[in-house]
């Protein structure tokens, strides 16, 4: 019998040897497994072609800001400040920028790097003029290019506008009627940002229909300016400017424009209805607007429209001066083909004593539009004032 056979046994001293060849067998094995293994596919070209489907090697357009904004931090009111926003082609075409746009009146683009070869780097210069704003704002360019994955872009920068004062309302506007006789007050807020306090003095009016009066809130810091208009006045529209006098070396005088708008007592609008000639195809509700302007309480009553079929309410707006007219032409209406159509209504204004207002047929574009929301017209709400006898007075 073969020795070797016994030397595996629990007590055989040949065991030793058989431990140390076992792991020889196993590699011997794995590795006769390894070779019948199948060989990996190696990638084809396709494999290496580009997401975007582009072959390789073929241009591309790209265009990378070194930033989508610019903050300014703190600008002094009236300063102009510059900011260029840098790009770079980081493309392998060249770069086109066609066109910056800036959002607003006080924004301008300067001259810009037009074109760009791959790798190289330009700018836009943008310009803001402080002048006019208050507090944070914000602007916008938008930036037109050939790059087909971003051919807009936004470009946007901030700045908080600094003034050593604010006044509010800016602007001080009188609304007065031909019956006014009782003087109006606006007040208008002042307020001092600077560090050091200040003192205001010297209030002149440039014109006998306002008076101006200055009163102290916060001494030093805010101050409160009256304007009172002053009737009768001496035209239908007019302004004046109110100055202060202030201690600042920054701003050693503060001025407020003063306005009065005239209008007519009784405001009538529209001037006229606008309807489709017809017939029309579902009911259509038009508002006319009766304002009052006057010092006396207006009262309308006998409201009518002289076609059969239409329906016409008047009612007074609560809390307001405002009294809307509806009328409501039915399904079906037509306007008759001669003129005469319209809306009357008695007031008690002597000088308005019977309002009328005209239905005229619309143009064919606003008729379909009309035909198309089978609602209220555009033109119910909106026009200018009527003619004299209607009431006329000028637009709000």
């Amino acid at each position: 019998m073969n020795p070797l056979l016994f030397s595996v046994g629990e007590n055989s001293p040949g065991r030793p040897a058989i431990r140390r060849l076992l792991p020889c067998v196993v590699w011997l094995v794995i590795g006769s497994m390894g070779w019948a293994a199948p060989e990996r596919a190696k990638p084809s070209r396709a494999d290496w072609a580009e997401p975007s489907g582009r072959a390789p090697g073929a241009a591309q357009l790209r265009v990378e800001f070194a930033a989508l904004s610019f903050d300014f931090g703190r600008v002094k009111q009236g300063e102009v400040v510059r900011h260029d926003f840098v790009f770079t082609n980081t493309g392998t075409a060249v770069l086109e920028l066609t066109s910056v746009t800036p959002r607003c009146g006080c924004t301008t683009a300067g001259d810009w790097d037009r074109q760009l070869a791959p790798g190289r780097t330009g700018a836009i210069p943008l310009q803001l003029r402080s002048a006019g704003f208050s507090g944070p704002i914000s602007k916008t360019a938008t930036v037109t290019c050939n790059d087909p994955r971003q051919p807009t872009l936004e470009r946007e920068f901030k700045a908080a506008v600094w003034t050593p004062f604010t006044l509010t309302p800016a602007i001080a506007v009188f609304t007065v009627s031909d019956e006014t006789a009782m003087s109006e007050t606006k007040v208008v807020r002042i307020v001092n940002h600077q560090e050091e306090p200040v003192t205001l003095s010297g209030v002149e009016s440039g014109s006998p229909s306002f008076r101006a009066e200055l009163t102290t809130v916060i001494p030093g810091r805010e101050f409160r300016l009256r304007i009172t208009a002053v009737p009768p006045y001496p035209a239908a529209a007019g302004s004046a400017l109110i100055t202060v006098q202030t201690s600042s070396p920054e701003t050693p005088t503060l001025k407020v424009l003063a306005q009065w708008v005239g209008q007519r007592p009784v405001v009538v609008q529209p001037e006229r209805l606008l309807l489709p000639a017809g017939p029309l195809p579902a009911a259509v509700s038009q508002v006319i607007t009766v304002r009052n302007n006057g010092s006396h309480r207006l009262v309308l009553s006998e409201a009518s429209v002289n076609v059969p079929g239409a329906e016409v309410r008047a009612e007074e707006v609560p809390g307001t001066k405002l009294f809307q007219i509806t009328v409501k032409f039915p399904a079906g209406f037509r306007l008759p083909p001669e003129d005469g159509v319209e809306v009357s209504v008695k007031s008690n204004h002597p000088e308005f004593a019977d309002i009328r207002v005209p239905v005229v047929a619309q143009p064919a574009a606003a008729s379909a539009q009309v035909t198309a929301t089978g609602g209220k017209s555009p033109a119910a709400v909106l026009g200018g004032p009527g003619p004299a006898q209607r009431a006329a007075g000028p637009k709000d």
